[in-house]
């Protein structure tokens, strides 16, 4: 007698890493659990259901994993085959007349959707349509985002990638959030503006320009190269940075009121997300501290220039060209990112304490908490880590 397919469990769910589709068992209704390696280390997981719709075999995307559980991944691949049942196409939505949106009907939600966090009178929603007005919709508008392929956003961005590089990159990332909300709202499993695309565009063109980061590895020596050089106030500057994982104009205009104890509570006018952020000192940091007070005296900022003022944001550079250490200060915010992934430090907390914005509004209605006790144990971790011979 043959053996029924093992069903998936949350267990192994949670902790599956190796790349490949995991199918749901006898009686999943095509659900399958899709695994594969994304950058620097990190495991991506999604949920897709085989169906087939009139006749033609066909993937629907459901969300990805833990945004989107187990269980509700089968609630929903349940729902969609007594929908086909029906003679229906789980496809289609209510919000765009029963069925799926084009490409520049998705523009239009995605505006409303991101619009809310922005300022009112802001000129992004018109950027955004004069964008992708001009340069996607003559190739993408009434094509239905399910259909749409690499090769179409290569149509868009070929032509301009390399005479313009920043508008170039502005396509590419506004495609990219449509076709994330897409795969957020189950319409398709990928982004075809993603890495896959990357090694298929001209040479010389805009791709991401990254800060020149330091390996983790040599981390804890760059430290040291920075306090054997006598860097006083900028030195502490730039550890502080490091051990917190934070930006420059963060760390620069910190000032002793924000910090309380073990916490360091950054107000939302310096920070890129525009949302307060709390950072979990480590004991490392807190060192870093207590030598920056002996230094500052009554000056209300945590590291003050000889006017009284902060330190100018270029201080932190300074000290790293000091010690003669070949990276940047941002760079060691991918230093941290990097280490996490090495580490095995989930995605969603080194993104906390790296204060990023969230990927889509699935990931920012699913995590509203700041992780904070997590975060403390990842950051003395850290510490410890910086600060070894």
């Amino acid at each position: 007698m043959a053996r029924r397919p093992h069903r998936l469990s949350a267990t192994f769910v949670r902790t599956v890493t190796a790349p490949g589709r995991y199918g749901d068992g006898f009686g999943g209704y095509g659900l399958s659990l899709l695994v594969k390696a994304g950058k620097h280390g990190r495991i991506l997981k999604s949920w897709a259901q085989r169906v087939r719709i009139d006749g033609k075999e066909s993937n629907i995307g459901l969300g990805a994993y833990p945004v989107v559980t187990l269980a509700e991944a089968r609630q929903q691949a349940l729902a969609n085959r007594r929908m086909i049942a029906q003679g229906r196409d789980p496809r289609r939505n209510r919000d765009t007349g029963d069925r799926t949106p084009t490409f520049a009907e998705a523009v239009e939600s995605v505006i409303a959707l991101q619009s809310k966090g922005w300022k009112a009178g802001s000129r992004l929603p018109a950027e955004w349509r004069s964008n992708m007005v001009a340069y996607a919709f003559p190739v993408l508008a009434e094509k239905r985002v399910d259909g749409i392929t690499s090769l179409d956003v290569l149509a868009v961005l070929s032509p301009i990638w390399i005479a313009k590089p920043s508008v170039a990159k502005k396509v590419r990332q506004r495609i990219g959030a449509v076709m994330r909300w897409a795969v957020a709202k189950g319409y398709r499993t990928d982004n075809p503006a993603g890495d896959a695309i990357t090694a298929a565009l001209p040479s010389g063109g805009n791709g991401h320009k990254h800060h020149k980061a330091v390996p983790h590895s040599d981390v804890a020596g760059a430290l040291a190269k920075v306090r054997a050089s006598g860097a006083g106030v900028r030195g502490l500057a730039l550890e502080f940075l490091v051990l917190t994982a934070c930006r420059t104009s963060e760390v620069v205009g910190a000032k002793w009121s924000e910090i309380d104890g073990d916490t360091w509570t950054i107000p939302a006018a310096r920070v890129k997300t525009k949302r307060q952020h709390r950072v979990p000192l480590s004991s490392a940091a807190r060192e870093v501290l207590a030598l920056a007070k002996a230094l500052a005296g009554d000056s209300p900022f945590v590291f003050p220039g000889p006017s009284g003022k902060p330190v100018h944001r270029g201080v932190p550079r300074l000290a790293l060209k000091t010690a003669k250490v070949d990276g940047t200060p941002h760079g060691f915010r991918s230093s941290f990112g990097d280490w996490c992934a090495d580490t095995g430090v989930a995605r969603e907390v080194a993104d906390k304490c790296l204060a990023h914005v969230e990927r889509n509004a699935v990931d920012a209605a699913y995590f509203r908490t700041d992780l904070l006790e997590r975060r403390r144990e990842v950051m003395e971790a850290w510490g410890v880590y910086c600060n070894a011979p």
